[in-house]
């Protein structure tokens, strides 16, 4: 079972969008369980709402499960507990820290990430302004002249998440312009593949 946590100091940053996204990209890979233990249980709730393609459980049925599936996504709250956060990453394959292409975004991130040394973790920009916005580029470039491990993909900001979260499902299954934002999710499900070390 390979285990990836998404976590931030931050909210609104679209931690469980992105948690509920990348399980629909492992689910095409084997099976999925994602741990909803965001405290507004958004994964849960968007689960709730329609037919998602992997299990979606709060923290405590979920822990006795885990072993049974493929890959395991904890979506955790805004602003964990940095001693939780520690046992997590420590528990954990790959941790992913999403950011918007904003300082007032960036500096939890940065701060999460400081408290993750000695961890596999990635920064992920997201909500990301369409072209010709530079802000997302602009800042992966200084994530990556720092040194700061990042991923390529980025997640562009799309009316299309509200449109699934409402429809319960992921924008993969919607239409036209509004499944657009999945070609993001499925560049980064290909990067976090690679991360895992799954074949």
């Amino acid at each position: 079972m390979k285990l990836t946590t998404i976590t931030s100091y931050k909210g609104g940053v679209s931690k469980s969008t992105t948690a509920i996204h990348l399980a629909t990209f492992l689910s095409i890979h084997g099976s999925v369980l994602l741990v909803d233990c965001d405290k507004n249980r958004t994964a849960i709730a968007w689960s709730e709402r329609g037919n998602l393609p992997f299990k979606v459980l709060a923290e405590k049925a979920a822990y006795k499960v885990l072993s049974d599936y493929d890959f395991a996504i904890i979506d955790t709250p805004a602003n964990p507990d940095s001693n939780d956060l520690k046992e997590l990453a420590d528990a954990s394959d790959l941790l992913i820290l999403p950011t918007l292409p904003d300082v007032v975004s960036l500096d939890p991130m940065l701060q999460t990430a400081e408290n993750l040394k000695g961890t596999n973790y990635r920064a992920l920009i997201s909500i990301v302004p369409p072209k010709p916005n530079t802000d997302g580029l602009k800042l992966k470039a200084e994530l990556k002249a720092a040194d700061f491990p990042v991923f390529e993909a980025m997640i562009r900001r799309s009316i299309g998440f509200s449109k699934a979260a409402l429809a319960g499902k992921p924008v993969r299954d919607l239409t036209g312009g509004d499944r657009l934002a999945w070609q993001d999710y499925e560049k980064l499900g290909s990067e976090v593949l690679e991360a895992l070390g799954h074949e």
